[in-house]
């Protein structure tokens, strides 16, 4: 305590040191006794509920991965990890910790990525996927091609963040300090008082003894660390307690569009194709040419043909021109997959063209010896997560939310416009970002979130600077208070309600410490409290405002719904048939857009397609639903009326269907449709491809999301 006071501390230590000194002077050693007990306590009290707070934090140390086992001229040995060099080719063993980013070479790699994720889920890496650094092997041994070194990759950037987590003391902590300044001479003044009026020492040392405010700077930093911890388990780092401080007293969030609130990552959204030609058939085409891009359209292109279970043929002479495009021979034809400058579309191609105007889409159209056949849509989808986490951000106290992007403003604007927010910004430059963000926080307490290069100092120049740092670059992570370490922006969400109750429980703890200190200086002021009774009643509030400050270490009330492990994988197994269906979806608007006619066989027996495809397809899907997910998902989410509206989606999809199929039943005793019979026919296929978009959205983001 003498150390403390000439470091300047003169507090709560100058209480302790005066009510130390009047027990020995007033005779009361058995008080004095009971005050070293309640400061030894209270000391080791405050160290084991922060080593507990920290577990989690100190576990990303303890499991940082320090050797490798590289394979070279037909040898394995163990190297240190310092001596990993880009393009190295290791071996991870079952159970061992993935040493640096890279590439699975061979075998396919099965991975405990809890640390970095939080997420409990075992995840598959097949040959050429690549995996980061940190997670646990937990299959078989695998081969890994080194894409990084110790420094550059992933955990240790987590590594480096975490080691600073709780190194700053928070404001609310500075606070408590406030609080000692006027609370030292109130207690001085009050044990003066009783003195005088009683005359008796006694009476001041038992004031002086309850008077030792330990609650004051033990509470607060407890419920802080246990915020940091609490965040960590969530897959969120947090650098330090004052970053989780001003989370909790944020009321603006901007956030830029590209990788945060979409995937960043380009989907397609729908393939288009001339009479006489099916949607697999094109994308077939197109990803057996784009295979061999590095293009990321090229990718997602490639990436659907694999998720569609596609036979790639193939390709010969493959070639690239930058800018235009990719081309190569299957069999004896030309295929050509990138852009197409004629300016006279067939009619198929220019309402394809449209589409794709309206959706803020890009186009890679397919020709086969230079005949244009085909065009896939690409676009980068929002994040399923994201409109709930927006949602649950405002619940715990965000009153703005805008958006900042350098993209174009009508894909801009339209994002904004589902999401809810109060403004947008396109075409920003980072210098537009910075300038933004600082004007936003003259205004109030600011939160950027961003994922790339360009994000990173208006990461730097907001309050709290939030980055995505499963896919985002290190740069940006560098320039951040908060790594969100799994591809989710609703962790965020999850950060900043740990935030706002661990800044609450700190105030509440240091608060309701002092106030019982103060009753019972009052009790001993009266001489109604012996000095040692009062030291074990301190000891008992010290007892008290820890274990509150160890609250923030739950999650507590929030927004976030809870389900469990077979629920969890009811709704993986519905997101995956999603993702089968899509073609159903494009078979309905295919058959929309072709039936024109009474007298074209073509048209009518793309509806017979269609209507074998609801049967045999997605009836059964919606029905299982129905049954089995919807009942599920009502004890979480409160009872049958959460799910209530989209049953009537169920029904609506399911009318369609029947009027469909009545549709066919009616045709003449030629087998054509009847002229009376088209507009509402068409009617019901388009209405039936916009309820299905509409509902598998909702699905997907109130429900899907729910689960990893």
């Amino acid at each position: 305590m003498i150390g403390a006071l000439r470091r300047g501390r003169a507090g709560v230590d100058l209480i302790a040191v005066l009510a130390l000194a009047g027990t020995l002077a007033t005779g009361e050693y058995l008080a004095g006794a009971l005050i070293g007990l309640m400061l030894a306590t209270g000391r080791w009290l405050d160290a084991t509920a922060e080593r507990r707070a920290s577990h989690d934090l100190s576990h990303l140390l303890e499991h940082a991965p320090r050797t490798a086992r590289r394979r070279a001229a037909g040898e394995v040995r163990l190297v240190p990890l310092s001596e990993v060099r880009v393009g190295d080719l290791l071996i991870v063993g079952p159970g061992e910790v993935v040493p640096v980013d890279g590439r699975v070479e061979g075998g396919t790699a099965v991975l405990d990525e809890s640390v970095l994720t939080g997420e409990s889920q075992q995840v598959e890496r097949t040959a050429g996927r690549t995996v980061r650094s940190g997670g646990v092997n937990a299959g078989t041994a695998f081969e890994l091609r080194a894409g990084a070194t110790e420094q550059d990759s992933t955990y240790a950037e987590i590594v480096r963040l975490a080691r600073q987590a709780g190194a700053e003391s928070a404001p609310v902590i500075r606070l408590a300090d406030r609080y000692a300044a006027w609370f030292l001479p109130l207690s001085l003044a009050v044990a003066g008082l009783a003195w005088l009026a009683s005359g008796s020492a006694v009476r001041a040392v038992a004031v002086l003894v309850v008077a030792t405010p330990c609650p004051l700077l033990l509470a607060a930093p407890v419920a802080i660390v246990s915020g940091l911890s609490r965040a960590a388990r969530q897959g969120v780092v947090i650098r330090d307690g004052a970053a989780l401080e001003t989370l909790g007293r944020a009321r603006t969030l901007v956030l830029d569009k590209t990788g945060t609130l979409t995937t960043g990552r380009p989907r397609v959204i729908d393939i288009a194709t001339a009479p006489g030609h099916t949607p697999d058939e094109m994308l077939a085409l197109a990803a057996s040419v784009d295979q061999y891009s590095p293009h990321v359209l090229a990718r997602a292109i490639t990436d659907e043909a694999h998720a569609r279970h596609l036979t790639l043929h193939a390709v010969h002479d493959v070639a690239e021109e930058p800018g235009r495009g990719a081309t190569g021979r299957i069999g004896t034809r030309v295929v050509g997959v990138g852009k197409h400058e004629d300016t006279a579309l067939p009619d198929w191609a220019s309402a394809a063209d449209n589409r794709a105007t309206l959706d803020g889409a890009a186009v890679a159209w397919i020709t086969v010896d230079g005949a244009l056949v085909g065009a896939v849509l690409l676009r980068d989808p929002l994040r399923t997560d994201a409109p709930r986490a927006l949602r649950r951000l405002r619940g715990v106290g965000f009153r703005r939310l805008l958006m900042l992007t350098g993209d174009r403003p009508e894909p801009a604007r339209e994002v904004a416009a589902v999401l809810g927010l109060d403004d947008v910004f396109s075409r920003q430059s980072p210098a537009d970002k910075v300038a933004a963000v600082r004007g936003e926080g003259e205004k109030a307490v600011t939160v950027m979130v961003g994922d790339g290069v360009n994000d990173a100092p208006a990461l730097a120049a907001a309050d709290v600077g939030v980055a995505m740092g499963a896919h985002g670059s290190s740069a940006s992570s560098e320039a951040a208070d908060i790594v969100l370490t799994t591809d989710r922006v609703d962790r965020l969400a999850d950060a900043a309600a740990i935030a706002v109750r661990a800044r609450a429980i700190a105030v509440q703890s240091a608060l309701s410490g002092m106030a019982m200190s103060l009753a019972a200086m009052g009790v001993a002021a009266f001489g109604l409290l012996p000095p040692a009774a009062g030291a074990l009643l301190q000891e008992a509030i010290d007892v008290a405002v820890i274990l509150n400050a160890l609250r923030a270490l739950r999650l507590g009330r929030t927004a976030q719904v809870a389900v469990g492990s077979a629920t969890e994988q009811m709704i993986q197994r519905f997101a995956a048939e999603h993702t089968d269906l899509r073609e159903v979806l494009e078979a309905i608007h295919e058959a929309a857009d072709r039936l024109t006619s009474t007298t074209d066989p073509a048209a009518l027996e793309t509806v017979r397609h269609v209507d074998r495809l609801l049967t045999e397809r997605l009836l059964p899907h919606e029905r299982a639903e129905e049954e089995q997910l919807y009942p599920a998902l009502a004890h979480a989410l409160g009872g049958p009326e959460a799910t209530a509206t989209m049953s009537r989606a169920h029904t609506e999809i399911h009318r369609l269907a029947r009027r469909i199929s009545t549709h066919l039943e009616l045709v003449d005793s030629e087998g054509r449709l009847r002229p009376e019979q088209i507009d509402d026919l068409r009617a019901c296929l388009y209405g039936l491809h916009s309820v299905l978009r509409l509902h598998f959205i909702q699905e997907e983001e109130n429900y899907f999301s729910l689960a990893p």
